[in-house]
């Protein structure tokens, strides 16, 4: 819905601001983490860093924001690219908070992978042969 009232008002939109607003959150929120993780030879990195991703990308830190917003500058369209970019992390990525028994970035789970390849996996062509005789007596 945010998309569909973005869009229809584009025209209206004050760019430097959407662009900020919509950048702002994983600025802060999720690159200083991702750099850390891929930095880390474990991949273990500090529980800061899943705070502030899950601070940054809470609909209740992004609605006070909005709410300062609306008081100090008024309602803009501008504001909708705080819920466009929240619902495409979950919707289209599937990117939910993060806890802290997880790894910062998404790892196969070699269970599951195990049980997808057994689902999903093409089935193997059956060859075809001549049927075996089964002998039995003298």
């Amino acid at each position: 819905m945010s998309l569909g009232f973005f869009i229809a008002h584009i025209g209206d939109v004050r760019w430097f601001p959407a662009i900020l607003l919509f950048v702002y959150i994983d600025l802060i929120g999720y690159i200083p983490g991702a750099i850390a993780y891929r930095k880390s030879p474990d991949k273990q990195i500090p529980k800061t860093y899943y705070v502030l991703y899950n601070t940054m990308h809470s609909l209740l830190t992004q609605g006070a924001v909005l709410g300062l917003w609306v008081v100090i500058s008024g309602w803009e369209w501008a504001l909708l690219v705080i819920p466009i970019h929240l619902c495409a992390d979950r919707g289209v990525f599937g990117n939910f908070m993060k806890p802290f028994a997880l790894s910062f970035e998404p790892v196969a789970n070699a269970e599951f992978a195990k049980l997808s390849q057994n689902l999903f996996a093409k089935p193997r062509a059956h060859t075809t042969t001549a049927p075996s005789v089964v002998r039995t007596g003298p």
